[in-house]
């Protein structure tokens, strides 16, 4: 499994991507570090500032979905339910699922998980960023994902 080799400095680089049923599964405690600075933020809206969302972002973008999710997971439980924090975190866990499906060659499980992006997404205040991110942007990259998927049908 090939990974862009761009993540930016001072981010742990996982041994390898991790794809279930291809590529072995990484020691239970490896993310363990990175996990634990979710629960530094200070109030939910400033979880975008710790080492966990920045991390579990630059995984997202180089290609390491599984564990993107991982980490990420970490940021989701400090969340308030309900909230666009929430709702933008489990979108962008779920951004990483569709684009991991697509690795595992499941491209109607990418194109499902695609929806459940949307909807998390349609929660976000549209005309202001969430933890950082604007909704939009992260929109257009479940859209290509989109793409992609269809493309495997």
């Amino acid at each position: 499994m090939s990974c862009s080799p761009d993540l930016p400095e001072g981010v742990p680089r996982p041994p390898h991507v991790y794809v279930p049923g291809k590529t072995d599964r990484h020691p239970e405690d490896w993310f363990d570090g990175i996990k634990a600075s979710a629960l530094t933020a200070k109030t939910p809206q400033a979880l975008h500032q710790t080492a966990a969302f920045q991390t579990g972002l630059a995984y997202l973008e180089a290609g390491y979905f599984w564990e993107c999710h991982e980490v990420l997971e970490a940021v989701w439980l400090q969340t308030v339910v309900p909230s666009a924090e929430r709702d933008m975190v489990q979108a962008l866990i779920q951004l990483a699922n569709a684009q991991l499906k697509l690795l595992m060659e499941r491209p109607r499980a990418t194109l499902r998980l695609c929806e459940t992006v949307g909807a998390h997404l349609e929660r976000c205040p549209q005309s202001a960023v969430t933890l950082g991110l604007w909704p939009a942007a992260i929109r257009a990259q479940m859209e290509d994902v989109q793409k992609r998927a269809d493309d495997e049908l």
